[in-house]
This record gives C-alpha cells, sequence and structure tokens, in this order.
C-alpha cells in the first residue's frame, strides 16, 4: 500500500489539472448547448450529407438537434480524446519513469517483489482513471440538470462507461509498453493514443478498414453507433479486453525478469 500511495501523491497535480480540464470543457460544451440547439438541427442535415467526412466522425448517424446527438460528438470528443491521453501518459509512464529518473535502484532494493510492485501500479492507474471519470461525470450531470435536458438515462451511461473502458485499455496497453522502454515515455504515450484515434476515423472511412475497429478502443467507444444501437460492441469489446491483458501480462511477464538499470 505505501508504493499505491506514494504514485497517487506522485501524480496528484498531473490529475487535478487534467480533471479540471477535462471536466470543465465537457461542462462548458454542455452549457452552451441551449444556445445553439435551433442552429444545430440546420445544421445536422448539412452535415450527415458530406460523404467521407460526416462518416469519419459518426455525424451520418446523429441528430445535432438532439442533446445526446450533440453530446456524443462534442463532448464525447473532449472525453475520448483526452482521456486517451491522460491515460496512455499514466500507462506508459508508470514503469519506465523508474529507469529515467534514477530511482529504480531505491525502489527494488525494498523487501518487496516486482509481482507487488506491478500490482500497485496497476492499481494506482485505475484508481487515478476512476477518480478522473467519476468527476467528469459529477460535473455533465450537473451542467445537464442546469440547461434543463433530459436525455434518456441508459444511453448517456453507456456512453460514459465505454469512455471509462477506453481509458482503462490505453492504460493497460501503455503499461505493457513501458515494461520495455526507458526514455521518451511521454512521446511513445500521446504517439499511441492518437493512432489508435486514427485508426478509427480511417476505419469509419472505408469498409476495407473495418478491422482497425478490432484494433483501437474508440471501435467500441464510437458515441454514434452506441446512441444509435443503444449498446457497445460486444465484438470489438472482447478485442479490447483481450489487448488490455496482453498489455498487463506482457508487463508481469517481462518487469520481473528485466535487467533494470
Amino acid at each position: 500500500m505505501t508504493l499505491l500511495k506514494h504514485e497517487l501523491r506522485q501524480g496528484r497535480n498531473a490529475l487535478c489539472i487534467w480533471t479540471l480540464v477535462i471536466a470543465s470543457m465537457t461542462a462548458l460544451c454542455v452549457l452552451i448547448y441551449p444556445e445553439i440547439k435551433s442552429q444545430m438541427s440546420a445544421v445536422s442535415g448539412m452535415f450527415s450529407n458530406m460523404g467521407g467526412f460526416s462518416a469519419a466522425f459518426g455525424m451520418d448517424k446523429l441528430n445535432f438537434g438532439e442533446f445526446l446527438g450533440f453530446f456524443g460528438v462534442e463532448c464525447g470528443n473532449i472525453l475520448g480524446l483526452g482521456g486517451a491521453f491522460f491515460a496512455a501518459l499514466l500507462g506508459i509512464q508508470s514503469l519506465a519513469k523508474e529507469e529515467k529518473d534514477g530511482t529504480a535502484e531505491f525502489l527494488l532494493t525494498h523487501p518487496v517483489s516486482r509481482s507487488k510492485i506491478l500490482l500497485q501500479k496497476l492499481s494506482a492507474l485505475f484508481l487515478q482513471i476512476v477518480i478522473l471519470n467519476a468527476a467528469v461525470i459529477g460535473m455533465t450531470l450537473l451542467s445537464v440538470a442546469a440547461i434543463g435536458e433530459r436525455p434518456d438515462p441508459g444511453t448517456l451511461s453507456l456512453l460514459f462507461l465505454a469512455y471509462f473502458l477506453l481509458q482503462l485499455e490505453t492504460a493497460a496497453v501503455c503499461f505493457g509498453v513501458s515494461a520495455f522502454i526507458r526514455n521518451g515515455a511521454a512521446v511513445i504515450g500521446l504517439g499511441m493514443a492518437a493512432l489508435f484515434y486514427f485508426l478509427n476515423i480511417v476505419a469509419n472511412l472505408t469498409q476495407k478498414a473495418g478491422a482497425f475497429k478490432y484494433i483501437t478502443p474508440f471501435g467500441y467507444a464510437e458515441s454514434a453507433d452506441i446512441i444509435f444501437d443503444r449498446s457497445i460492441n460486444g465484438r470489438y469489446l472482447a478485442a479490447g479486453t483481450v489487448f488490455a491483458l496482453l498489455g498487463v501480462a506482457a508487463a508481469f511477464f517481462w518487469y520481473r525478469k528485466k535487467d533494470v538499470r
């Protein structure tokens, strides 16, 4: 538990900043909806007929004149992409920072097995992602109540669940990569999150790249599909679960026998 508390203390500033930024931007996005609601109905038809651009962002399936349609595209991108970047940074720096900052020797000389170190670091990752999402959900619900909207609670819950799972998978995959690297962790993590995002866009643009949906967590966190189907795609989620487990397994396999510098 000592390492878990240390990880939470060490990451509290970054957690507060990312949480404040993502939560406030999501709340602001919700609060401006009444001002542009009347205009969105007209814009929705135009966006839905923009061919590949509409398909890339799921705008061909959503009605911007409805709150959930607006929330799925505008607010969903804030939480989805912003949350993915935060989770990627958490995961990729978790193990690599010990060697980069020269603290690995101090950490590994303690009478704690490497497996317990990995478990506590994973727990810290999970808790920070939970805190971020809890704050964002709370701010969003307050903002929704403030503007008097009553979106379908089931669909809204599915959206938040999908973004949460997206962040967990991203963090787990990056955690696995973190066990193999020593430097450049932040760049690699952000690059992986961005790659996941653009793989989903490519998959939306052409059916030939549809297999990318099984690779990227954005495949099952596609707001347009969740709102339209009122469910999370089980096949993409299953593939994402496998990738997350492989990331964690790779970290345990390699870090326990790694020659840490």
